[in-house]
């Protein structure tokens, strides 16, 4: 009998960022996962984006789900406070 262990180690990281960085950040993938690699490697090269590429369009996923709608509700909220 032969016996080996396997492990594997996961990593979840929280980041609290201001409004601003959430703004500029949703900003950055209103361009979409395809269209940054191809401007980021354009502009920038390859070498440090290409080992994690196949994580970029989840990461744009899921920033785009969570981050639009509560920067919507602080937009509804400022309008309703400042009545415009």
């Amino acid at each position: 009998m032969e016996a080996k262990a396997k492990s594997r180690i996961d990593v979840t990281i929280q980041i609290t960022i201001s409004e601003d960085e959430a703004r500029a950040l949703d900003a950055i993938m209103g361009y979409g996962a395809k269209g940054f690699i191809e401007g980021f490697y354009k502009q920038m090269g390859k070498h440090y984006l290409m080992p994690y590429e196949h994580a970029v369009p989840s990461l744009f996923a899921g920033v785009r789900t969570q981050i639009a709608p509560i920067l919507e509700k602080a937009d509804k909220a400022r309008e309703v406070f400042f009545e415009k």
